[in-house]
């Protein structure tokens, strides 16, 4: 459905919804009239949706139902697989970037699929290229000791495989509890920490909680009982009992029926667009206030932009090809036997794509929202298309720039302002307990925001009822008292995006470090006010793996020497950190070796295609020791290259009780904003909205 016929339905579902909510007995005649225009608002846009033509095809648009039912019928057909195969990620096999860039539409295109097949029989996993067009394999290999994210049914089969479990069982009696049905079973990926019965063997560690009739298990974890699940030989083969703490009786929903009283409400805000929307979508392709840009949705990467460019007086200019969250990890603080091995890589080891949810219009996304479907394969190989995957919207951005002029020499006043509007594509993907939303925002002035929300439920750890008072201040090491007999673990969040910026054309970009400082007392510091900012080109990979400064307040660039704006300077885009944090896990622990992203939050790489995951492809069960720190260890140039950015962003959470049980959102992200791109400001040209 085009921008403009949801944007006709979004202007009657929001009539509709404030006529319910006016409570209105009588109506006017132009209530009537407002009614009736917004049902032939409806009505046009369906004829219009039934005229509609195909978006014209563009190489980098994901995989249709009917390519991944392609790509499994060839795979079939070449023997190679069974019908008791299993099909962790079905996605395009992206073209050569000097393919796309040099595409025209109409002209014959390449498409290919790449499918990870994953034989539980004998736990081996293969990677097949399919050429969708000629319908024929390209290349298969196998991947020797390779294990694949943790699959949708294995979460179901870890369930049945526990529950049937008798050590299990007698642990749950011994919590007197009987009604195993009632109890919720978390697997969790298992990491790497040198067991000798784990080698070789597909692994989860299952969690308990028991749920009842209540809508949050976590309020009541089964403390201290760990299975540890072979998913091949479907058994539990260890079983961790750290001893009986009592399970809270609390009950900590978040519904309307258990909240209570709810507050007076605020008067309502509607958001409508009575002209349509300001931006253009076809197929893929978004155009808005001189922006244009592709997105797709990856089974593991989530939202992916694509060939982000800016008009400039007529003229289209890069800015980046690619850009996408890279990795996920959340290691928790605890090091109990229960808890030590509860850090998570939730893009490699579960799939942050697979695990968006459809986005609910008027809470989800606001009233002047459209959504776009996304096509995934399940672990069978069927496609299903999921709806409202995608919200795109505009909001308002507050103040874009103004200034108030005095003029004292005629003794008059002047005043110049602009309302900011702000073009949002989000998702969010909730992966167990936590729910993650992501954000690219466009701004008018050039600007590129990434925003992750983080919101959800927090992690709990059941304590002795006279815990809290005996831990001093109803705290522990490791945790902070959220409820009666329960303790939300300290733990962190941390991000790595992966950023292929084309600034005027990639080919000769280069990363220049900005260093503030202060000068030192002398004749060229009289006052001892004087500051300067350093900039230094980086030259190698390792030269260029940076930790944040706050006391030279540390940004980067990346610049494009060869082309100059009109003050002669070098063209360029800034990466602007927002908040982060550093890890705590010591750099020589088994969570540290795995997530080696995270010992510097800048690093920087020349393009390469086939590195995309800041701690390697295979990262479930992996020993560590792939990615970012394999790559950049032959310290490849990357002055005048195609440079990769990768950024990584973190936040240290310290649970608090407001936070429960369910979390207020928390924020963070980063900025690319244009620094010398332009000559002038680039929003001067937004005229007053009315």
């Amino acid at each position: 459905m085009s921008a403009d016929i949801q944007a006709h339905v979004r202007r009657f579902l929001a009539e509709a919804r404030r006529m319910r909510s006016s409570c209105v007995r009588t109506y006017s005649p132009s209530f009537w009239a407002s009614l009736l225009a917004a049902a032939l608002c409806v009505c046009m846009a369906a004829l219009v949706m039934a005229a509609e033509a195909p978006a014209t095809k563009h190489p980098l648009e994901p995989l249709s139902k009917e390519e991944i039912t392609t790509t499994v019928e060839v795979l079939k057909a070449s023997g190679k697989v069974s019908d008791g195969s299993r099909f962790p990620i079905i996605v395009l096999h992206e073209p050569p970037k000097d393919e796309v860039l040099h595409f025209t539409p109409g002209s014959p295109m390449r498409r290919e699929a790449f499918a990870m097949v994953y034989e539980r029989a004998n736990n081996t996993t293969f990677e097949a290229v399919i050429d969708l067009n000629n319908r024929r394999l390209l290349s298969w290999q196998a991947m020797p000791g390779a294990q694949p994210a943790v699959m949708f049914e294995e979460f179901f089969l870890a369930q049945d495989i526990v529950r049937a479990d008798v050590q299990w069982q007698e642990a749950m009696r011994k919590r007197g509890i009987v009604d195993f049905d009632n109890v919720q079973i978390d697997p969790w990926s298992a990491g790497s920490y040198g067991f000798a019965d784990e080698d070789g063997v597909r692994v989860v560690r299952a969690l308990s909680y028991y749920r009842g009739s209540v809508k949050n298990p976590y309020a009541r974890p089964i403390e201290g009982v760990i299975a540890y699940v072979n998913l091949n030989t479907q058994q539990v083969f260890k079983l961790v009992d750290a001893g009986v703490v009592p399970v809270p009786q609390a009950t900590a929903d978040f519904d309307v029926q258990a909240v209570g009283t709810l507050r007076t409400a605020p008067k309502a805000l509607h958001v409508v667009q009575p002209r349509g929307v300001s931006f253009d979508v076809q197929g893929y392709e978004v155009r808005w206030q001189h922006w244009r840009f592709r997105y797709g949705l990856h089974p593991r990467e989530g939202l992916v932009l694509y060939t982000v460019s800016y008009e400039d007086q007529g003229r289209w200019r890069s800015v980046l090809y690619r850009a996408s969250l890279s990795e996920m990890f959340v290691p928790y603080g605890d090091p109990g036997p229960a808890w030590f091995f509860r850090n998570v890589f939730d893009m490699g080891e579960y799939g942050v794509g697979l695990l968006t949810n459809p986005l609910e219009p008027f809470a989800d996304a606001p009233d002047n929202a459209i959504f776009f479907p996304a096509v995934f394969a399940d672990n069978t190989g069927i496609p299903s298309e999921m709806p409202r995957i995608v919200a795109l919207y505009e909001r308002d951005g507050g103040l874009l720039w103004k200034h108030f002029e005095l003029d004292t020499v005629h003794k008059t006043t002047s005043n110049e302002s602009r309302r900011a509007r702000q073009l949002v594509l989000g998702i969010i993907a909730t992966v167990g307990n936590y729910d993650y939303g992501f954000n690219w925002i466009f701004h008018q002035d050039g600007t590129l925001e990434m925003e992750a929300l983080l919101t959800g439920i927090m992690q709990t750890k059941g304590i002795p009822p006279a815990g809290a008072a005996a831990q001093g201040h109803g705290n522990s090491d490791h945790g902070h008292v959220v409820a009666e007999q329960l303790a939300a673990v300290h733990h962190q969040h941390f991000f790595n995006f992966r950023l292929d910026l084309d600034v005027d054309g990639g080919a000769g970009n280069s990363v220049v470090e900005m260093n503030t400082e202060a000068l030192p007392a002398g004749p060229s510091n009289p006052y001892l006010g004087a500051f300067v900012v350093r900039e230094v080109v980086l030259h190698t990979e390792q030269e260029a793996q940076r930790q944040l400064n706050l006391a030279s307040s540390r940004m980067w660039k990346v610049i494009n020497p060869s082309i100059k704006n009109a003050l002669g300077q070098p063209v360029g885009y800034m990466l602007v950190p927002g908040e982060n944090a550093m890890p705590y896990a010591a750099p020589t622990s088994p969570m540290r070796q795995r997530a080696g992203f995270l010992n510097a939050h800048l690093w920087v790489t020349p393009y390469d295609p086939t590195q995309m995951n800041a701690a390697g492809y295979y990262i479930n069960q992996s020993k560590g020791g792939e990615g970012l720190s394999k790559w950049t260890s032959a310290n490849r140039a990357i002055e005048n290259q195609d440079v990769v950015l990768w950024y990584t962003m973190g936040t240290t959470h310290i649970p608090r009780p407001e936070e429960w049980p369910v979390m207020p959102v928390h924020r963070l992200g980063f900025r690319l904003v244009p620094n010398g791109f332009f000559a002038r400001n680039p929003a001067l040209d937004v005229p007053r909205v009315e």
